[in-house]
């Protein structure tokens, strides 16, 4: 049978061996924790604690900051040592919470466990999630309250399940498919039941039939909700590509999975949907796959959020001594770090290690006109002309040749024979033109009043 796919993309090394079959381990409580004020799509956190607070684990400490925001909660029980600006993974420096622990795990009382969750109303679901700080765990941290409340004048017909995983060396979704079917599958049902649909697929890459084969099972007594084997081809998990392969629907140009009657979750978001509606708990940990040549022991970890790289890289046995590079992410799209002292955050899927032979350096040479990046391009655009217009900020042009409508996959980088850090100069004038727009918007907005 034909699996189903998309148009163009790339095949790049998997290098999933290396942990795909490891189960999820609990990593040792950490002795102290960095949590980050903004790590989800959207507006910061308040944080609702002070320097010398005690804190209990689960404890609310950073309260959502707006419509598209997410609250934050301490993985530890300790005192609160420090609120001030620290390296974030993404980069920069960010305002985190600095939590020194007791090392007694002392939990904040939760609200009463919901047994009879089928009873409540989709604004009672999506309450809970918000007060539960749950985000889009694939990676893009989207808070997931928002995604399951659409506006009115969009009507969602088919909810998306994403275990793909199509990015090299990440088998965190995969484990948490195979070892908590049950779980990612009473998620899905409790986003279905907020959204008021009754069609779902599950699209899981050809590549994980032991995934494939347990969240068929545990679907197979629930009307409505299909598993759909799909092609291994990156980028297959990302949403435009998904819907693509799976619904044959086009999500239009600056347009989002809604407006094309779908929305799409991450299964390791369905796991934690399930435990804070059925368990009342907040989002404090997450499964993060430690992987590559440059660790010694690859796992797939079960880590509180704020844990600093350095922790779970020790408890995989450290680096080796030739590893040259560590990204949080896949290698496609993830972010190189400087420092392991970064904490894991909600959107930590990854914590990749590579090493001089894997990570080469390529010298980049002059564009040679081939056109390979144009063939693999999922979204149909010119990453070569966009990356020039960028280079030269004309930024007027790029907007007007997509340069919003890039999803940042890394294909024709990684394509490019002239190795042209083509998603580079593509990130830096999107951000540049998603600034001007803004700067329109606002003085259009000060016209008008």
């Amino acid at each position: 049978m034909k699996l189903k796919t998309f148009k163009k993309g790339v095949h790049p090394a998997e290098f999933k061996s290396l942990s795909d079959y490891k189960s999820i381990e609990k990593s040792p409580l950490p002795t102290e924790v960095f949590i980050p004020l903004q790590q989800h799509v959207g507006a910061a956190c308040v944080p609702v604690v002070e320097k010398g607070m005690e804190v209990k684990t689960g404890q609310l400490i950073g309260k959502s900051g707006g419509f598209i925001s997410s609250n934050i909660h301490a993985s530890i029980s300790g005192k609160v040592k420090t609120i001030e600006k620290l390296p974030h993974p993404l980069g920069n420096n960010s305002l985190m919470i600095n939590i020194i622990g007791d090392g007694h795990d002392e939990w904040v009382e939760l609200p009463d466990s919901i047994s009879d969750w089928e009873n409540l109303t989709p604004e009672q679901i999506n309450k809970i999630i918000l007060d539960a700080g749950i985000v889009g765990l694939g990676g893009a941290a989207f808070p997931t309250q928002v995604k399951l409340n659409p506006p009115k004048n969009k009507t969602i017909d088919t909810f998306i399940l994403n275990g793909c995983e199509c990015e090299p060396y990440l088998t965190a979704d995969h484990r948490i498919m195979v070892e908590h079917s049950e779980e990612v599958v009473l998620g899905l049902r409790i986003m279905m039941k907020a959204l008021g649909v009754s069609r779902a697929i599950i699209g899981i890459e050809a590549n994980k039939p032991d995934a494939i084969a347990a969240l068929t099972k545990a679907t197979e007594k629930f009307w409505g909700i299909i598993v759909q084997p799909l092609k291994v081809k990156y980028p297959q998990g990302a949403e435009k590509m998904l819907i693509d392969a799976v619904l044959n629907r086009k999500v239009p140009a600056g347009g989002l999975p809604m407006d094309v009657g779908v929305v799409v979750n991450n299964v390791g978001t369905a796991l934690a949907v399930a435990e804070a509606v059925t368990k009342r708990k907040p989002l404090i940990e997450r499964v993060v796959t430690v992987t590559g040549q440059g660790v010694r022991e690859p796992k797939n970890i079960l880590a509180r959020i704020g844990t600093p790289f350095q922790n779970l890289i020790d408890f995989c046995g450290g680096l080796t001594d030739d590893t040259v590079k560590v990204v949080m992410g896949g290698p496609m799209m993830g972010v190189a770090q400087a420092s392991l002292a970064v904490p894991v955050i909600k959107a930590t899927s990854g914590i990749v290690c590579l090493t001089d032979k894997i990570a080469v350096e390529r010298k980049e040479y002059p564009c040679i006109k081939c056109g390979a990046c144009l063939h693999v391009c999922p979204m149909n655009l010119i990453p070569t002309r966009l990356a020039r217009l960028s280079q030269f900020a004309k930024w007027d042009e790029a907007e007007q040749y997509g340069i919003a409508n890039c999803i940042e996959c890394g294909s024709c980088a990684f394509i490019c024979p002239a190795s042209i850090p083509l998603v580079h100069h593509i990130r830096t004038g999107k951000t540049r033109v998603a600034e001007i727009q803004r700067q329109k918007r606002t003085e259009k907005k000060a016209v008008s009043v």
